[in-house]
């Protein structure tokens, strides 16, 4: 289904546009990593909206995406490995925003040591965005700690054990997206700026 779809669309590219090759490797790339995200959110959103978790899971998401914009983190090799990820972080989690009750000293501790270490190692970039303008890196190192100060403040205004959970969990994801043992563990590679500029 996959490669029936996205060879139909290859060929309506070729059709219309004058690309090179390496312009159609990259349009295919594209067009499978869009392919691989649709049918996973479809998955997620169906199996989450059978849990009656989806409004928890939407707020998980909304929170890690934000910070991720600009922080970044690792993407997974195979694509297998992004689905068992996936599902494992986005069924199982929502669940623990729900259920868990985390003291407020422990919820502080965690939220300041995931902001000093996205301070410290984020963005981490990925070999396909590789993050090459220095002033670039500055700028989404500062966004991505002051969303996360941002973070801080909410979970210590509002009374909702759920929402703070969530944003809880969105500080802890982010800081392990971008963590270099994570890039070890997923067999990629860590600070890939430094890589393009060698190969420049």
């Amino acid at each position: 289904m996959k490669d029936l779809l996205i060879n139909s669309l290859m060929r309506n590219v070729t059709r219309y546009c004058n690309y090179d090759e390496t312009k159609l490797k990259e349009i295919r790339y594209g067009l499978a990593s869009l392919y691989l995200q649709l049918t996973k959110m479809i998955v997620i959103f169906l199996l989450s909206y059978l849990l009656g978790n989806f409004k928890t899971l939407l707020m998980l998401m909304g929170f890690y995406s934000i910070l991720r914009l600009t922080a970044y983190g690792v993407h997974a090799k195979k694509s297998l490995h992004c689905w068992i990820a996936s599902l494992l972080i986005f069924i199982l989690i929502p669940k623990l925003c729900e259920t868990l009750i985390i003291n407020n000293n422990i919820k502080f501790i965690i939220s300041i040591i995931c902001t000093l270490l996205i301070g410290v190692y984020a963005p981490a970039d990925t070999e396909k965005r590789p993050l090459i303008n220095k002033n670039k890196r500055t700028i989404f190192k500062i966004i991505s700690i002051i969303i996360s100060i941002i973070y801080i403040v909410i979970i210590f205004t509002i009374k909702n054990n759920t929402l703070t959970n969530c944003i809880l969990f969105a500080l802890i994801l982010e800081t392990i997206v971008i963590l270099p043992l994570t890039y070890k563990v997923f067999r990629v590679k860590y600070n890939n700026y430094k890589n393009y500029k060698r190969k420049e």
